[in-house]
């Protein structure tokens, strides 16, 4: 038995970390119950701003303190994806499968392994006694082989299962008319195109089923003088705002000491403002000269805008770029040219992307070489290796602190730890390496998305897939492997000091205990984590402390009522991702991970969906992708926890085990491979025999040029043909059959999941993209080309002085007094929107 001084302090961080963090649960939660109904914009935007369609407005939530819980976990899957969109369903998903072979893994697991444990001979306490480290006994470890095997047989099924479920669900949204008519839709963006096809006649030639060309072109002295035009109209009107609300408040305080009040004529509003307290700004930091801001945007903005002008009908001399943008005439020729080998040189009218929306590109990334993007796909991911690399040591460090009792016998310093109180103790020992990790990840995402543009990505979404695979691999590295063997490390290096020779041996009996730190890892997402976003805290700071101070003008105003917030996903799903691949890898090592998991991730899944529900719009759409490569990670966590099974049977000199491990890691890989090679094909293209099926559905012959109406049946499962009665009773006798059990539906997804069935029923009514012809033909035009001067926008006063400045500074940039005006205490009131706003159009 391990003595007193050296005993693992388990039990008590994880006790300390359980309270702490379920007083904040608590905490969290009924502040939203007390606050949800009194807060809609806070807590229920999406069922009113007018930022969100009229058809995608989620129905309010029903009264009641506990009612919301049980509304949540009863909408259909249909109406999550309709509510939260391809990218928010899927994650949503990817929580819901973790929770599922969680709980899994209990009921698997659990019965045996347990007594296995806690009666081994090990000699551990606490909760280490219930890990692998207490088993002791050789013959004892078949069992963990065995449930191994069972278990990851049960997770590769689901993990094949959700790629067939995925590909159907795709392919039968992508389909639907809200993707299918859009203008990015029938696009694909060629880069690297050579000299000699950047003419539209050639280009044209190339492709007979092209509709429009947009040749890409070196504008920036018009994207710059165009930003330059747009920082200095919005100072113009912070300026104006400014001049009026201090001109309003003055002449208040005049009128209520009752002082002598100006009646010779009108009054404007620089009597009531001096000089010296107009607004003004250095043209440089510091050192620059200073002037009145007003006049001097005015002057400015007169220059600019003939300027901007001559630049906009210039832009056709632009020098090309060599890239380009096709629209087809249908989706299907998109595909096709999609899928084609162009050019007769390698890596030229190559790569190709498709379907990317006008409003996500980054259009300096859109000159590229091939050799400038082969270095910078190498410098990238040099910088990433490094990073990875010198970022080691600020985690080991935070992993020594979680195992620092063990380190007190010769950092002698560190001792007044082990006289705190057993609170205090705990929460060091476990809440704050936690903290302190979660503060070092957060710094990480604005170099990776920095890396990712200097790779080459062409749109914002593409840089959201980069960084899903380099956060994850950080997240894996630093957060699970370096924190792993920190933290084992640290918890034996008195040991291994005295006995070099015993360091194998520690390490892997201190494996196990490792575990106590991802579980207070994971009390702290799903307590405290999940808590945090329910109740939305800095939302509402927001919305009730920082707005009444940062929101200075009517557009401001609007633009912290109107835009939703949404989670980047190139970094949120690999956090959820590395946790659940911590979960895999010790799943047959310290079990009792499982059942925290479980409770951790299902919390997380009810905060995550109500928010998808109710306050998340997602800034970009990713169709989807972000949830295979989720999958592909998970492979990790079978991976590692195979190879940590295989490392503590070395040590123990049980060669069967090690053998029987190994074959399930070659089955794991063969699976993986296997997997790969049939879903990748899947993943960007859509196949004939979907298309054909969709062109079936409306009635229309491909195989007639003239497109006329098509009465012959389209493919089916089985034999072959199936028109719309046919298909309704195909399913009728499905469901009917012996198949339609549960554990059928679980085990048939070729059936249950397949494309018609998603077709049918997960298909959300979105409604179809409605464009003008200008619309369609200036889709991948560069905006700077087309773009227009902001139409500024300043509240309406008594006095009639908004009124003199909208006449003053129209003459230069378009302004309007309508829609927001001061109240009688000087402060002000917005009324409607922005002059000429409109909703986004989905292109």
């Amino acid at each position: 038995m391990a003595d007193a001084s050296t005993a693992s302090s388990s039990t008590q961080a994880f006790v300390s970390a359980l309270i702490f963090n379920g007083i904040i649960f608590f905490i969290f939660v009924l502040a939203f119950i007390i606050l949800r109904p009194r807060f809609i914009r806070t807590y229920q935007p999406k069922t009113y701003v007018d930022s969100v369609p009229e058809n995608a407005r989620t129905e309010p939530m029903p009264s009641g303190y506990f009612m919301w819980v049980k509304f949540l976990l009863t909408r259909s899957d249909a109406y999550v994806l309709r509510q939260a969109g391809l990218d928010g369903f899927f994650f949503l998903r990817y929580l819901k499968l973790s929770v599922f072979l969680c709980c899994a893994g209990v009921v698997i697991l659990y019965p045996i392994l347990l007594p296995v444990n806690a009666t081994g001979s090990g000699g551990q306490s606490g909760f280490d006694r219930l890990s692998f480290a207490n088993a002791g006994n050789q013959k004892r470890f078949y069992a963990h082989v065995f449930l191994m095997w069972i278990y990851f047989a049960l997770i590769l099924f689901s993990i094949y299962r959700e790629f067939i479920y995925f590909i159907s669900v795709r392919q039968a949204v992508l389909t639907s008319p809200y993707y299918w008519n859009r203008v990015s839709f029938r696009t694909v963006l060629f880069q690297t195109v050579p000299d000699s096809f950047l003419n539209e006649r050639t280009l044209l030639n190339l492709f007979p089923e092209a509709k429009n060309v947009w040749i890409n072109r070196n504008l920036k002295e018009l994207e710059d003088t165009v930003q330059e035009r747009d920082k200095l109209a919005l100072k113009l009107e912070a300026a104006e705002v400014k001049l009026l609300k201090t001109g309003v408040k003055n002449k208040l305080k005049l009128d209520k000491k009752n002082s002598e009040q100006i009646t010779d004529g009108p009054s404007t509003v620089d009597q009531y403002v001096p000089e010296k307290k107009r607004p003004h700004h250095k043209l440089k930091p510091v050192i620059g000269q200073k002037v009145d801001t007003i006049n001097y945007s005015r002057e400015k903005l007169s220059e600019l805008n003939p300027k901007i002008k001559d630049l906009q009908d210039d832009a056709i001399s632009g020098k090309r770029l060599n890239s380009c943008f096709i629209e087809f005439s249908t989706p299907e020729a998109a595909y096709d040219a999609y899928q084609l080998l162009a050019h007769h040189m390698p890596l030229h009218m190559a790569p190709r992307y498709h379907g990317i929306r006008p409003q996500d590109i980054i259009w300096a990334n859109l000159r590229l070489f091939w050799w400038e993007r082969l270095l910078r796909v190498y410098a990238s991911n040099t910088f990433l290796v490094v990073l990875v690399i010198f970022w080691s040591i600020p985690v080991a460090a935070v992993g020594a602190i979680s195992n620092i009792t063990y380190l007190t016998d010769k950092v002698h310093f560190l001792r007044f730890i082990l006289n705190m109180p057993t609170v205090l103790y705990g929460l060091v020992t476990a809440l704050l390496p936690t903290i302190l990790l979660a503060v070092l990840m957060m710094l990480l995402p604005i170099m990776l998305r920095k890396a990712a543009r200097v790779a080459g990505a062409p749109s914002l979404a593409h840089v959201e897939l980069h960084v899903q695979n380099s956060y994850f691999s950080f997240q894996v590295v630093h957060v699970f492997l370096v924190m792993t063997i920190a933290s084992a490390a640290s918890a034996v290096v008195t040991q291994i000091i005295k006995d070099p020779t015993s360091a194998m041996s520690l390490l892997a009996t201190n494996l196990p205990k490792a575990s106590n730190f991802f579980i207070a890892y994971i009390l702290l997402q799903g307590l405290t984590g999940a808590g945090g976003m329910i109740l939305q805290l800095v939302g509402l700071i927001l919305s009730l402390v920082l707005s009444k101070l940062l929101d200075s003008t009517p557009r401001k105003m609007f633009s912290r009522f109107a835009n939703l917030s949404g989670p980047a996903l190139g970094t949120v799903f690999p956090v959820y991702t590395n946790l659940f691949v911590i979960v895999l890898t010790y799943s047959i090592i310290s079990p009792l991970i499982l059942i925290f998991a479980a409770i951790g991730l299902g919390l997380l899944y009810i905060a995550f969906l109500y928010n998808y529900l109710y306050v998340y719009k997602s800034p970009l759409d990713m169709t989807g992708l972000n949830y295979p490569r989720a999958l592909w990670q998970t492979f990790t966590g079978l991976y590692l926890s195979e190879v940590c099974l295989m490392g503590l049977f070395a040590v123990a000199k049980n060669w069967a085990c090690i053998v029987l491990t190994a074959v399930m890691l070659g089955a794991t890989a063969f699976t993986q491979i296997t997997l790969q090679q049939a879903m990748v094909p899947m993943l960007n293209v859509l196949p004939k025999s979907v298309e054909m099926e969709r062109a079936h559905a409306e009635g229309v012959d491909r195989s007639s040029p003239a497109g006329v109406s098509n009465t012959t049946p389209t493919l089916t499962e089985k034999s072959g043909t199936l028109d719309a009665a046919a298909g309704e009773k195909y399913q009728a006798n499905l469901m009917k059959s012996k198949y339609s059990k549960p554990i059928f539906r679980f085990l048939r997804p070729d059936i249950y999941s397949s494309y018609l069935e998603m077709k049918a029923t997960m298909v959300p009514d979105w409604g179809a993209p409605e464009y003008t012809v200008d619309d369609e033909r200036g889709a991948y035009t560069n905006p700077s080309v087309t773009a227009q001067a902001p139409f500024l926008w300043i509240p309406r006063d008594q006095n009639g002085w908004s009124s003199v400045e909208v006449d003053s500074t129209a003459s230069v940039i378009g302004i309007s007094d309508e829609g927001s005006y001061f109240d009688d205490k000087g402060k002000i009131v917005r009324q409607g929107m922005p002059p000429g706003y409109e909703l986004p159009k989905t292109l």
